[in-house]
């Protein structure tokens, strides 16, 4: 069996880390163009200010796949908590343990700053039922949906 490896994302991984994400809302929108210049443009101010915790998944030095944290307060979360805004795995690798051991890297860097918890939205249901169960599997429960407004 092949060995993952992670390693926190820096400047020199821009190109990879916006590849994977674009790769995820192209899988997310349903067909709709994804810009990737702006999705790039946009990892690489993230990057730069440091605004982001961008994870990447390797098998034998190559990308497999990405998990890009965001940490956040609130006062219903006790302080300090972890969002994982982006996960994606490479289509052929999925249920082989690579998000797992992402998800396992989010609640390690998690306790290294005292988040209470790690949360995620999951896609719509039951469409993406697969991806909520993982979560489920992996210690996640469901407190209801999120909601967004465009400002």
């Amino acid at each position: 069996m092949t060995k993952t490896t992670t390693k926190i994302a820096d400047d020199g991984d821009t190109e990879t880390v916006a590849r994977f994400v674009h790769a995820l809302l192209e899988e997310l929108s349903g067909g709709k163009n994804v810009d990737f210049t702006e999705i790039l443009n946009t990892t690489a101010q993230l990057l730069k200010e440091k605004s982001i915790i961008p994870v990447i998944a390797t098998q034998n030095g190559n990308p497999v796949g990405v998990m890009v944290l965001n940490e956040c307060q609130a006062i219903y979360a006790g302080g300090k908590f972890g969002e994982i805004s982006e996960l994606y795995v490479l289509s052929d690798l999925r249920s082989k343990g690579v998000a797992a051991l992402l998800v396992n890297e989010a609640a390690t860097i998690g306790h290294e700053r005292y988040w209470k918890r790690l949360e995620v939205g999951a896609p719509h249901q039951p469409r993406w039922l697969r991806t909520l169960d993982f979560y489920l599997r992996n210690g996640f429960e469901e407190i209801g949906p999120r909601l967004r407004k465009l400002i």
